[in-house]
């Protein structure tokens, strides 16, 4: 039998992370992903994640140094991107500059933590190197002494941000550094299984990420919270798209069954700031009203928010622009990609599926 796209299909064994979709679990290294973004910081988890286990405070210490160490562009990419059209999309930026990377350093046959911590470092400063030269604004170099999600939305901003604004964000970075088998991962895993290097394996990942059938923003999201806030009435708007037959975007998932284990984390988080921010108000009341309205126009269907509904509501309350937020999304993935690359190459297998022929013979 075939299945496409590989669904059902167990290609690899992993230490990494594992998705439980009829529960509603997720877990990285073994640890539930709700207590990860309640008690640990970006740097512990991505720490958890290339290493295997949590850090003690040396070792934390260490990687955040590491981190601070390679936030610097070369000065060669900031010239490749000062020659990239200004209409070019970012995430085509990024994989470029990425790519220019690889020519600078010894990026051999096997990959090493130490290259996924520069590669992991540098992408928030390419983000906000290429926002600035959009915006025609100097260019907010990156501060020590800010760790990895503050100083990221210190060079966009030029503003150290509020801490719940950092927390919102950070608390949604730590939830997507990783989700399994996923496209943007395969990818990375099967260009490694070459004995290609880490750049070429993480260029992979980003043109795949790329795509708007994995990590397309959620625009839908931020109209639909738009749409609410200009109306004023969440069930009035919620019943009418329903009823229309339109997708109410933020809520459903392809794997969870149930309940986005990272929607219920982040909103958790953003329980401890209600009434610090209008949008992230605005989302935690339209929820209830969503599901409830769901449960009664689609029974049986169990469509509850995802990760993406509240990251919506994050990025619109940090003034995010659009253009961001799939790049945002890359700047966490990055480490689960590159974990899954050091874990690919302990145990290499080349990836060589099988293909049926069902044209005709001559």
């Amino acid at each position: 039998m075939i299945q496409k796209g590989l669904k059902g299909i167990v290609a690899a064994e992993t230490f990494i992370s594992h998705i439980d979709g009829e529960n509603g679990k997720l877990f990285y290294r073994g640890y539930d992903i709700k207590e990860m973004a309640k008690n640990f910081s970006f740097e512990e988890a991505a720490y958890l994640l290339w290493f295997g286990h949590l850090p003690n405070p040396s070792q934390l210490a260490a990687l955040k140094k590491d981190l601070k160490g390679n936030r610097e562009l070369p000065d060669y990419v900031k010239g490749i991107l000062h020659q990239l059209p200004r209409d070019m999309e970012l995430m085509s930026v990024i994989r470029t500059a990425i790519s220019a990377e690889g020519g600078n350093l010894d990026y051999g046959w096997k990959p090493s933590v130490a290259q996924a911590i520069r590669l992991t470092a540098l992408v928030p400063t390419i983000i906000a190197y290429r926002k600035s030269q959009l915006d025609r604004k100097v260019f907010v170099s990156p501060r020590d002494d800010l760790d990895h999600v503050e100083n990221y939305l210190y060079m966009l901003s030029g503003k150290v941000p509020t801490p719940a604004h950092l927390e919102a964000l950070e608390t949604y970075m730590i939830l997507t550094l990783e989700h399994g088998m996923n496209a943007s991962t395969f990818s990375a895993r099967v260009t490694a299984s070459t004995e290609s290097e880490l750049v070429s394996a993480i260029t992979s990942a980003i043109g795949t990420m790329k795509g708007p059938l994995h990590g397309g923003a959620p625009l839908g999201v931020i109209e639909l919270l738009d749409e609410i806030a200009l109306v004023g009435d969440p069930e009035m708007v919620i019943r009418g798209k329903v009823l229309r037959g339109e997708k109410l975007m933020g809520f459903g998932h392809r794997v969870y069954k149930t309940h986005d284990p990272r929607a219920i984390a982040l909103k958790a988080k953003l329980m401890d700031h209600i009434g610090v921010d209008e949008w992230l108000d605005l989302a935690m009341s339209v929820e209830d009203t969503a599901i409830r309205v769901l449960a009664e126009l689609k029974p049986g269907r169990s469509l509850y928010t995802n990760v993406e509904y509240y990251a919506a509501a994050i990025m619109k309350a940090i003034n995010m622009d659009a253009e961001l937020f799939t790049p945002t999304f890359t700047a966490s993935r990055m480490v689960g990609w590159t974990a899954h690359v050091l874990e690919q190459a302990e145990n290499n297998t080349i990836y060589r599926p099988q293909s049926k022929y069902i044209g005709t013979f001559k």
